[in-house]
């Protein structure tokens, strides 16, 4: 929704403030310069990455649409099924939550809460740690080093296509001078033309020139900052777990240990107090 409301705001700005100046909004429609820019610039970001980052940079195209996948109902769901994990392995011992770590998929617990099951990467993260936990070799101090140092791999693999986008936006400004001066080159070879002629190509390579600034700093580099945006709200879904699970670890009752995640939320989406007693309380 911001990336739409955005490049409607981005249009009237430009063409708007164009047009009341008086200039002619037909005499920006440059389909020549489109192609060069915009083609030169995915080949240099296809020539830059590998190709999983090519990958990832596509599918996040949708989310661009929708909007972070993160949204309180997803925290209020993972605090839930923390809460029932945890009792669970209360009343039953650890070994009473081995099924249910070892294939969530299939797991009656995991099955009542749809959208932490949804989140593959969430799943795994309470598979592998729990699975730990429950063989009781590690030490909380031990646990918590290991889960930072994954944390902080998977942000980095998360940023990946953010900045391989950024890379591209830092890139079309160049090639919008390569498509000013490829016009300017068709100016000069057609000299000795009416000068109405002239006027237009040397408009048209001057039109390359601002659709790479304003496709570079009006969309590209901002598309980069939200889906880096969206790597670190992953990342942070991922801390509130941790927190949950270390506190478990450390022998605080499930509904401590969930208040310790409530503590790790961002601000627009924590729950009150309350709010998650209920919760849990349902759950």
């Amino acid at each position: 929704m911001n990336l739409i409301l955005g490049a409607i705001i981005v249009f009237a700005s430009v063409l708007g403030g164009f047009s009341m100046a008086g200039g002619h909004i037909a005499a920006l429609w440059q389909p020549f310069e489109l192609v060069i820019i915009l083609g030169a610039a995915f080949g240099g970001f296809i020539i830059a990455n590998p190709m999983s980052v090519v990958i990832k940079s596509l599918k996040s195209i949708p989310m661009l649409f929708t909007g972070s996948k993160y949204k309180k109902a997803d925290y209020m769901d993972a605090m839930g099924f923390m809460y029932a994990l945890f009792s669970k392995a209360r009343k039953e011992g650890l070994m009473g939550i081995e099924s249910d770590i070892e294939e969530p998929s299939s797991s009656p617990l995991f099955q009542k809460y749809p959208r932490l099951l949804s989140n593959h990467h969430a799943c795994e993260f309470i598979s592998d740690y729990m699975r730990l936990v429950v063989s009781g070799n590690m030490n909380p101090f031990e646990l918590d080093n290991l889960m930072e140092v994954e944390l902080a791999t998977h942000h980095h693999d998360a940023e990946k296509p953010a900045q391989a986008i950024q890379r591209v936006g830092d890139g079309l400004p160049a090639f919008g001078i390569v498509a000013a001066v490829l016009g300017i080159v068709h100016t000069m070879a057609a000299l000795g033309g009416p000068m109405s002629e002239l006027g237009n190509l040397v408009a048209a390579a001057l039109v390359g020139t601002l659709t790479g600034i304003l496709v570079a700093y009006g969309f590209v580099s901002p598309i980069a900052s939200m889906m880096e945006e969206f790597a670190t709200q992953e990342t942070s879904f991922l801390a509130c777990i941790k927190a949950c699970i270390l506190a478990n670890v450390q022998g605080y009752s499930p509904q401590v240990a969930v208040e310790f995640g409530r503590k790790t939320m961002p601000p627009d989406l924590r729950p009150s107090f309350n709010e998650l007693e209920q919760q849990l309380r349902g759950t």
